[in-house]
Order: C-alpha cells, then structure tokens, then sequence
C-alpha cells in the first residue's frame, strides 16, 4: 500500500512510458510494477518464523534469492536488463544454492536417469535449468491481474500439503509462508490491478518455489519428483508452449509477443463477449476463467504425492490439454478475426 501510495509522486515507481504500448501489454495504463519489494522485504522478515534448525540456511538462501530481486527490480525501475542477464542472475543464485547445501535435484522417478542425474556434470545443468525454467515461467505469466499470483499460492500450499504427508515439517512451514506473502500482494493486485509484481517479484517468487519443492524431494524420498512438478505445472507449460512457438516461427528466444495462453483466453473474451475497450473487465475475469485449470495440476500433485507412474501420466494428459487447447484457441480466434 506504501509503495502505490509512493508511486504518485516518486515517477520511477509509477511504471515505465513503454510499459502500456509494448507488444505484450495487458493493460490500459502506467501501473506500478514493484510488487517485488514487498515479495521481498517480507520473505525477507519471514526469518523470524522459520523453523530453528534452518534459519542460517534460510538466510543464506534468501542472500542467494537477493541477487535476482536486485537484477529484477532495476528493470522494474525502467534501467534495462536484458532477459538473459536476468536468467544469469538466476544461474548463478542456483548455483550458490547448491554449493551451500552440497546437493543438487537427484531424482525424477527414474532409476537410469537418477543414477544419471547423481552426478555433478549432469545433476547440476539439469537443477539450473529446472530453477530457471519455473523462474522464467512465473515473468511470462505474470499478464493478467492475479494470475501469477493465484498459480504461486496454490503451487505454494501444494508443496506444504506435499510436504506435511511426506512429513517433512521445514517445507510445510517455508511453503505456508511464502504462500502468505503472495496472498498480502493478491489483495491489491486482484481484481483492480492497483500493483504488478513486476520481474523482481515474479523471478524471486518462481526461484523460492522452485527450490522449496527441489528440497522436499532432496528430504523426503517418498515424494514423486512428477507430483512437484504438477505444483508448478501452468508456469513450465508456459514456457515449453513459448519455447515452442518462438522455434517453430524463427523469432528469438527471448522476444516478447502476444500468444501467451492467458493473452488468447483474454483477447477471446473480448471478441466473443465483452467488445473492444472493455480491457479493465476482460483482465480480471481471464484470471477468473483460467484458476480452475491452473489450480487443477496442483490438487493432483498434492492427490499423487508418492505415486510417480501415476503422476508422471498426470503431467502428460496436462500437457496434452495445455497444447490441444492452445491450437484450438488459435484457430477459433483467427476465424473470429476474418469475420466483418
């Protein structure tokens, strides 16, 4: 509430002259985008109720997660960093991670690949570009009003419910706090839009939620490695789909466009029932629209917590969905499109 209070007279609070026009824009007007310093400050303040036995790893781990907070909030402040600086700083907080806990994501459910990922040279890469990959995710989802933070709370409360049936204590309460942090933030970002988390909040929130389930699966063997990543699954899927058709058109990697999942749900709203100009309506009810089914990956990870086969199946049915749907709302737009 400060900081939107601040951002009328403070002009690098009030959110960057491009912000509004920019290819991937979802929004009408200049908006606070530093969400990301009250993520921050209180996952930060959140030392004070962890657990005994972690607070100096919980530190040390926060100190790391400073590092992308930093990177992410100048680009919030309108001083650009490019997008793979941004994953650097992601690479390299991952990598302090694991040389302050000695250990890196050694199992996905399979035993070839496990024996696989033991080692450093394959292990490490692979950890790095999990971190990174939900890291990323939760910047390209972050579109529309409560949507990165719905898939965080309920990516966030998976792992705890995870976690406390695999009875492993640390994460139930690291995971319940990070839950409450993002919910603090929702309030005023949903429905009205009144804050973003902008890239500081929503690198830092991927990379906290990525690492919580990495640990669960490093302290409590019997969870599948399949149902953790069904607590992150709308964010990966996200970035697979953009992946995807960032290749398949020849664009670059890291170039921003219009065909994010939520951008399609939101500009077929408009067609097929609102018209255009009704943006402060069509934002708020994409998110309405898209809970259930970001929220759905979760609630089976949670469901599947030790039954790899069935979880790993889980993730493929998902993404069969997430691709089908994609095509199918591609389509459906074009051919509204081409009508007089």
């Amino acid at each position: 509430m400060a900081l939107i209070v601040l951002a009328r007279t403070v002009p690098r609070l009030r959110g960057r002259a491009g912000d509004a026009t920019a290819v991937q824009a979802m929004h009408v007007g200049l908006t606070p985008r530093v969400g990301g310093v009250a993520i921050f400050g209180a996952l930060a303040f959140s030392l004070f109720f962890a657990p005994e036995a972690l607070v100096r790893q919980y530190a040390e781990f926060i100190i790391a997660t400073a590092m992308i907070f930093v990177i992410g909030l100048r680009e919030d402040l309108g001083f650009h960093v490019s997008p793979r600086i941004r994953l650097l700083a992601v690479v390299i907080a991952s990598l302090i991670v694991i040389a302050l806990i000695g250990d890196w994501l050694r199992s996905i459910g399979w035993p070839f690949a496990d024996q696989l990922l033991s080692y450093w040279f394959i292990g490490i890469p692979f950890t790095l570009l999990i971190t990174a990959g939900v890291s990323n995710g939760f910047n390209l989802i972050d579109g529309v009003n409560g949507l990165a933070a719905v898939t965080a709370i309920g990516g966030a409360i998976s792992i705890a419910l995870i976690a406390q049936q695999a009875n492993y204590v640390p994460t139930v309460v690291l995971s319940m706090m990070l839950a409450a942090v993002v919910v603090g933030f929702l309030v005023l970002n949903y429905p009205f839009g009144w804050i973003f988390l902008g890239d500081a909040g929503a690198y830092t929130i991927g990379f906290v939620l990525s690492w919580l389930g990495i640990a669960t699966l490093l302290n409590a063997p019997a969870v599948s490695p399949w149902a953790i990543l069904l607590t992150m699954f709308w964010p990966l899927a996200d970035t697979l789909l953009a992946m995807y058709r960032r290749n398949r058109s020849n664009r670059g990697a890291m170039l921003p466009d219009r065909l994010h999942m939520h951008q399609l749900i939101m500009r077929g709203i408009e067609i097929r029932i609102l018209g255009r100009n009704r943006r402060h309506l069509s934002n708020p009810l994409t998110t309405a629209a898209l809970t259930p089914f970001v929220l759905a990956p979760p609630i089976a990870g949670t469901l599947l917590w030790d039954h790899n086969l069935a979880a790993f199946c889980v993730v493929i049915m998902f993404l069969g969905l997430f691709f089908g749907f994609y095509t199918f709302a591609v389509g459906a737009i074009r051919k509204n499109r081409k009508r007089p």
